[in-house]
C-alpha cells in the first residue's frame, strides 16, 4: 500500500513538473506574440514616441562584437549575450563568467562602461546581470553665472553630468528541441541631466537561438518587445527657468517617452578548416525598426531594415581576428547626389586560458562623421570555487 502510495504521489508530481514547463513554454510564445502587436500598433503612438529614445542602449558592448559591426546575435553567449540576446546565456560554460568594457567617444568627451556577470545555473540554464553607464561628465552649469544684479561671477559656474544607466536581469534555458534557446531580460533605466531633471524607465527584452546541423545558427532578439518608456521629471529653479526664456530656449515639461519595438535576425555560418581547431565564421543580421522611417539602407514605414555583417577567422583557439561592416546610409551631397556610406570596423582577440582580451577599432557613425574609438573588453572565464575548509 505504501509503495502505491509513493508510486502514485511520484507520477503526480512529473505530472506538476510537466505542466509548470508547458506553462512555461507558454508564456515565452505569449510574450513574443505581445511584441509582435506592440510592434504592428506602435505606429499608432508615433506622435508621442521619439524616434531615437534611449540610443545609448543601441550603441554596442564587447569589443569581440563591435569588431564585427554588431552581428552577433545568431551567435553571442556567455556575459555580453545578456545584452545581444540573452538566449545565449544558457550556453555559459563556466560557473561564473565576467565581462567589462571601457570605450571613450568623441575625443574622451563621453564615456560609455559596461559589467556584466553570467552564472551556469545547470548544463540547460543560466541567468546574468549588467549594467552599462553612459555619461558626459563635468559640464559646465553657466546658468547661475549672472546673478540678478547683472554681476558675472565665475564662481558661481558648477560642473554636472549627464548620465544614463540601464541595469538588467536576465535568465535563459535550453528547450526540449535540440539547440533551441530562449532568454528575457528585465532593465531598468536611470537618466539623469544633473539636478535638472531625472527619469525612471522599464522594458523586457527576449531572443531566441537555433543552432541547426554542423555550420549554421539562428537568432532572433526582440528589444523593447513591450516598448520601454521613461518618465521624466524635470526640477528647474527659477534662475534657470529665467535664463532659459532669456535665451529663446523652450522650459521642458514633466512627461514620458516611449522607446518602440526593435526585432533583430541573425544567420551565422561556422565552418572548420583545421583539426587544430582553425575556423572562419560569419553572420549577417537585420534590425528591423518599428517607428518610421529612417536613413538605412531599406527604409519604408513602419518598417525599416538596417543590415550589417562581420566574418570571424580563429586560429588555433587562441588569437581570433575580426572584421565587419555596417551603419549603410545614403548621404545626400552638396550637388544634391546620393552617396552609400558605410561603416568598417576591425578587431581581434586573444585567449589565455580563463582570460580572454578583445579589441576594436570602431565608430558610432560612419567612416566621415566621428572620430574612430580604440574599444577593450575583458572576460574572467571562473570555474566554481572549492571549499578547502570541511
Amino acid at each position: 500500500m505504501e509503495y502505491k502510495e509513493h508510486n502514485f504521489f511520484k507520477k503526480y508530481v512529473l505530472v506538476e513538473v510537466q505542466i509548470l514547463h508547458m506553462k512555461f513554454h507558454f508564456s515565452l510564445i505569449l510574450l513574443f506574440l505581445v511584441g509582435v502587436y506592440s510592434s504592428v500598433t506602435a505606429q499608432q503612438t508615433t506622435t508621442t514616441a521619439p524616434k531615437y529614445s534611449n540610443e545609448f542602449l543601441q550603441i554596442g558592448v564587447g569589443a569581440d562584437a563591435l569588431g564585427q559591426s554588431n552581428s552577433v546575435v545568431a551567435s553571442t553567449e556567455g556575459s555580453n549575450a545578456i545584452y545581444w540576446n540573452p538566449a545565449g546565456i544558457a550556453l555559459s560554460k563556466k560557473w561564473l563568467e565576467v565581462g567589462g568594457m571601457h570605450s571613450e567617444y568623441f575625443a574622451g568627451i563621453a564615456k560609455y562602461d559596461f559589467i556584466s556577470l553570467a552564472h551556469a545555473i545547470d548544463a540547460k540554464s543560466g541567468i546574468g546581470f549588467s549594467m552599462i553607464r553612459f555619461a558626459v561628465d563635468d559640464i559646465p552649469n553657466t546658468t547661475q553665472l549672472i546673478d540678478n544684479g547683472g554681476n558675472v561671477n565665475y564662481d558661481r559656474i558648477s560642473l554636472f553630468s549627464a548620465a544614463d544607466y540601464a541595469f538588467s536581469l536576465a535568465y535563459a534555458r535550453k528547450l526540449k528541441v535540440e539547440g533551441l534557446r530562449f532568454g528575457g531580460s528585465m532593465k531598468l533605466i536611470h537618466r539623469t541631466v544633473g539636478n535638472f531633471a531625472h527619469s525612471w524607465g522599464f522594458g523586457l527584452d527576449a531572443g531566441l537561438q537555433y543552432d541547426a546541423k554542423k555550420y549554421w545558427k539562428f537568432g532572433v532578439m526582440a528589444r523593447d518587445i513591450t516598448s520601454t518608456f521613461n518618465a521624466w521629471v524635470f526640477t528647474l529653479d527659477e534662475q534657470t527657468k529665467k535664463v532659459f526664456s532669456l535665451t529663446g530656449n523652450t522650459i521642458p515639461t514633466n512627461g514620458m517617452e516611449y522607446t518602440l519595438p526593435r526585432f533583430i535576425f541573425g544567420t551565422q555560418g561556422k565552418f572548420p578548416v583545421s583539426s587544430k581547431g582553425d575556423y572562419v565564421a560569419g553572420e549577417i543580421d537585420l534590425d528591423m525598426t518599428t517607428d518610421g522611417r529612417r536613413n538605412v539602407l531599406i527604409s519604408g514605414a513602419p518598417f525599416s531594415i538596417d543590415p550589417h555583417v562581420g566574418i570571424e577567422v580563429g586560429i588555433r583557439k587562441f588569437f581570433v581576428f575580426r572584421c565587419g561592416l555596417g551603419n549603410l546610409q545614403y548621404v545626400t551631397d552638396f550637388n544634391k547626389k546620393k552617396n552609400l556610406t558605410f561603416q568598417p570596423n576591425i578587431g581581434v582577440g586573444v585567449q589565455f586560458e580563463y582570460v580572454v582580451l578583445n579589441y576594436a577599432f570602431t565608430d558610432i557613425g560612419d567612416k566621415s562623421t566621428a572620430l574612430y574609438s580604440n574599444v577593450f573588453s575583458v572576460k574572467l572565464l571562473l570555474d566554481k570555487p572549492s571549499n578547502a575548509v570541511k
